[in-house]
């Protein structure tokens, strides 16, 4: 497999959104997905073999704060090492912008999810209860400390 991890632009939007209804109950809309794009204050990146989307992973910061948005990989695409290279990627760029620590919320039954983040240094540091809709579910809090 010989994909690429680029910034989001306007032209993923469309598999973007597909993507969420895919992989999500409560999927982002178009407008909200557009607002992620890479700017001030935004990381978007997306994994690309010959124009098709396999994945992304979007990331808000604020000062020297990282807040995970989203992230996402086909599901056919599974297992294949993208989630990785994105979270990889994604953790790159954050050391350059300086940030102390990038956090995120997981599915409390997202066993998956929760390795890999474990796996690139997130620990567990709280719970979200009742986070998430359909189905109502907690959420784990898991944070990185770069500083």
């Amino acid at each position: 497999m010989s994909y690429q991890i680029l910034d989001a632009q306007e032209k993923h939007l469309d598999q973007l959104e597909e993507l969420e209804k895919v992989c999500f109950s409560v999927p982002w809309t178009r407008e909200q997905l557009k607002s992620q794009l890479p700017g001030k204050q935004h990381c978007f990146l997306v994994a690309v073999e010959n124009e098709t989307l396999l994945g992304y992973v979007g990331m808000m910061y604020v000062l020297d704060e990282g807040y995970i948005s989203n992230v996402a990989v086909a599901p056919q695409q599974r297992r294949n090492g993208i989630g990785d290279a994105l979270i990889e990627e994604l953790m790159n760029r954050a050391e350059e912008f300086g940030l102390s620590f990038v956090t995120l919320e997981v599915r409390e039954s997202n066993r998956p999810a929760i390795a890999l983040y474990e796996k690139h240094g997130f620990q567990r540091v709280g719970l979200r209860k009742k986070y998430y809709d359909l189905p109502k579910e907690d959420a784990i809090l898991m944070t990185k400390f770069l500083k």
